[in-house]
Formats: structure tokens, sequence, C-alpha cells
């Protein structure tokens, strides 16, 4: 397996799918087409809202938060002051809702973020927030179909993130096409990651370093498997 790959280093993995105005791979986008037509059927419109995020954008998304020039959430969903907390602390609340880069699901053009486009208008902003997924949020019906469709034994897509077990926040919205995602989650391992970040313009890079093994236990790994 091409360790460019699994990091988000190879941007030649992916194809650009024109039905879902997306970045994806290959493998993906047919089973993806018969889940939307589904939906469709049942009167929603499966829309993408984040496909395929190389490491560069996932540096610059983790870069921006350290900062504090983008917003980083607490696990309700509030504006977290990021100014009195410690790199530490900065860390692990970025990591809530924000993968580490090289260690993001959406590098490897497997994982996708969805919404129900029918039911809001072109004035509304997606969030993408747990609140949206459930009544009265606009996507509540949407993901009630979707948890009944995700449990029929033929469909190849799971929700990564359906439970909050102290890493990542339940992310609802995000499903993992399983026949590629869980094998590149088996290959991904802390050594190929810690040797990408030392040499990565990474803020906070000593603490993740310092914690990358719980890191990498509580927040890349995972055991949802279909």
């Amino acid at each position: 397996m091409n360790k460019q790959l699994l990091l988000g280093l190879d941007d030649g993995a992916v194809i650009y799918a024109d039905y879902f105005k997306s970045l994806l791979h290959p493998d993906v986008i047919l089973p993806l087409q018969d889940l939307s037509i589904d939906a469709t059927k049942a009167g929603f419109v499966l829309t993408i809202a984040s496909s395929y995020r190389n490491f560069a954008r996932q540096l610059s998304i983790w870069n921006q938060k350290a900062l504090g020039t983008r917003p980083v959430l607490d696990s309700s969903g509030n504006v977290i002051d990021m100014q009195f907390l410690s790199d530490a602390e900065k860390m692990w609340a970025i990591l809530r809702w924000s993968a580490l880069p090289g260690a993001s699901r959406h590098h490897w053009g497997t994982d996708i973020d969805v919404y129900d486009r029918s039911k809001i208008d072109e004035t509304y902003r997606v969030k993408l927030t747990v609140d949206e997924t459930e009544l009265p949020g606009p996507f509540a019906e949407f993901h009630l179909w979707l948890t009944d469709k995700l449990m029929e034994p033929d469909c190849p897509f799971f929700r990564p993130y359906a439970i909050d077990k102290g890493g990542v926040a339940p992310e609802p919205w995000h499903l993992s096409y399983a026949p590629l995602a869980n094998r590149y989650s088996a290959l991904l391992s802390v050594e190929m990651l810690r040797e990408q970040i030392i040499q990565e313009d990474l803020l906070l890079k000593e603490a993740v370093l310092q914690n990358l093994d719980e890191i990498f236990e509580r927040f890349v790994k995972t055991d949802w498997k279909k």
C-alpha cells in the first residue's frame, strides 16, 4: 500500500465524480450513486458537504484552529476561547472535531460528509452539527432514514463516528465506504504518522508528538466494522 495515499499525500488516488461534484476514490462512486438513488426514492437529496481532503488542506485547518483564526468547538458545539489554554489543551480541543493531518479518513477518498439538500434553500449555511440531524433540525428525517439504510446487510457504508467513545465527537453525517476504509485504517500506523508529522510545519507539534500514542488509539484507530 502506498504510504503517500494513507497520509493524504497522493492526490492521484482520487478522481472527480461529476455526479457528486466531488473528489472520490473511484471504487466509491457507483456504490454512493446507488445510495443517492435510494435516498431520492425516499424523498431526500443526498448531497456531499465534504469528501476528499488532502494532507495540505487538513494541515491548514489544523493550524488555523491552533492560531485561533478558525473556531474550535466544544462537545456541545459552543466556541472555545483558546487564548487561555495550554498547548496540550488546545490540541485535545481541536481533535474533538478535527483530525490530525495525516490521520483523517477523508485523506483516502473513501469518506464523505452528507446532508439532505431538499430541506434547505440557498440561504442556509450547513454547519454539520448534531442539532441539524435531530428534530427539529432540517436533516433529522434524512438521518433517521439513513440509520435504517446503513443497517441493511448489503449496504457498504457505515458511520465510523456514530458513538462517543471519548475520542472524536459523534458525527452522524460522516459515512465511510467499508470495503476500502477498513483496509486503509488497518494499514495506517502510529510510526508512519509520527515520521510525517516530524517533517511538517504543524502548530502544537511538540504536544502532538508527546501524546501521539494516545491520540492514535483514541482518535485514529476505530474498531467499527461493517
